[in-house]
């Protein structure tokens, strides 16, 4: 879809003194009250947030568009960590966008034009002082104990010994209780200051629920200026007040993780014949309150025959990553079927948007540092890569500091 497709629905008088937040949040209410999908994301280094919302549940596609193609529709992909009837692979068409970055006006896709008397309703109508979150029909995880993690962790070992897998990465579940009057849109907010670097979203779908997070892992970017971008993001470490990045040592456990990925994206361009690509790293680069090793590869897309399906290609292989399954694929996520005990849901999944900058331009990101808003409490992730020198007490304490990166919005 083109820009100039989209039909520009300037503000009425009513909501004149509003300011661009407060009119994110008065799309915000219009989309909850109305009972339509709706995604919020700021990119990483940007200053102002992008809104999105779908003109009705049965407008999503479930199931994966050509979704790095120009000629893809433009939307938000929303897709969990396993494919499943309660837990849907959602791709919201952007229907309705708001750009704090250009505050004046709605714009209104071609498809969605029968809705701008509705949303014209929407924006003369007083803003609720609380906003109805869509709240999954699913029962909710159990919270996993530390005896538990510890047992998974003993059997990823095992099965590492004994050759069954070569890596797995193993995660877990916490329950937090709600502040008092607990806002998601203001969390957002605050993890959009607190990690200018990440990803910060905020989706929120009939039946599927509303999720936050900050994730610093790009899956999958293909570039207005015509390159792919993918990255392999393993080992985590405090960052130390008064060190710096640099300064970091890492265990061997960490640095053999951090390979195992590296070596898994380029195991994907191998399958794909391709071997034009460049890969920068490891380095060490911060996230929040952490640091991880990282490395880059990029592909210039002229150079690449089959261009036009790189991105879709990759992706179908990539997810799930190494980074959040383990390797071989498959046989580490059977073993994370039959040990891990309960269901990911769209934790670890990948979520962005598509072809809503620009028709060929999408960012997508593996859903990292993420909670799931309940009524009255947040169900928060988060997982560790396991080697054979992985050591139940560490894996433990890694999964705690990174439960912090969201859990710092919930008091």
């Amino acid at each position: 879809m083109q820009p100039t497709d989209l039909r520009l629905l300037p503000w009425p008088a009513a909501a004149a003194g509003l300011d661009a937040p407060a009119r994110l949040r008065h799309l915000a209410a219009g989309a909850l009250r109305t009972g339509r999908p709706l995604a919020i994301w700021r990119e990483p280094g940007a200053v102002q947030p992008h809104l999105l919302v779908a003109r009705s549940l049965e407008a999503t596609y479930t199931g994966l568009p050509p979704a790095l193609d120009a000629a893809a529709p433009a939307g938000f992909a929303f897709f969990p960590f396993r494919d499943s009837d309660h837990n849907p692979a959602l791709f919201l068409p952007a229907d309705v966008q708001y750009d704090l970055a250009q505050p004046e006006a709605v714009r209104i896709a071609p498809a969605a034009r029968g809705l701008v008397p509705n949303i014209a309703a929407w924006l003369t109508l007083p803003t609720p002082p609380t906003l109805d979150w869509h709240h999954s029909a699913q029962p909710a995880p159990p919270p996993t104990t530390q005896a538990d993690y510890t047992a998974l962790v003993r059997t990823g070992v095992a099965a590492i010994e004994a050759k069954e897998v070569v890596k797995v990465v193993s995660s877990r579940v916490a329950h937090r209780p709600l502040p008092a009057e607990f806002d998601p849109l203001v969390a957002f907010q605050e993890l959009s200051r607190k990690y200018e670097r990440a990803f910060v979203s905020l989706v929120s779908v009939p039946g599927v629920g509303t999720w936050l997070g900050a994730s610093p892992e790009v899956l999958a970017e293909v570039t207005a200026d015509g390159h792919f971008h993918t990255m392999a993001l393993a080992g985590t470490q405090p960052l130390v007040p008064g060190h710096r990045p640099q300064d970091a040592i890492w265990r061997q456990k960490e640095i053999e993780e951090q390979a195992l990925v590296a070596r898994y994206i380029v195991s994907c361009f191998k399958q794909l014949r391709l071997r034009e690509y460049q890969e920068t790293g490891p380095r060490t680069v911060t996230a929040g309150q952490l640091l991880h090793l990282r490395t880059d590869f990029e592909v210039n897309l002229q150079n690449v025959p089959f261009a036009s399906s790189l991105g879709t290609d990759m992706l179908r292989l990539l997810h799930p990553t190494s980074a959040v399954g383990g390797m071989p694929k498959v046989a580490a996520l059977e073993f994370l079927r039959r040990h891990e005990r309960y269901d990911r849901a769209y934790y670890s999944g990948f979520l962005g948007p598509v072809n809503v900058a620009a028709p060929g331009v999408s960012r997508l990101f593996v859903n990292l540092r993420c909670l799931q808003v309940r009524p009255t409490e947040a169900i928060l992730y988060a997982g560790t890569g396991l080697t054979v020198d992985s050591d139940p007490a560490r894996e433990w304490q890694e999964t705690e500091m990174k439960l912090q990166t969201v859990a710092a919005v919930l008091g």
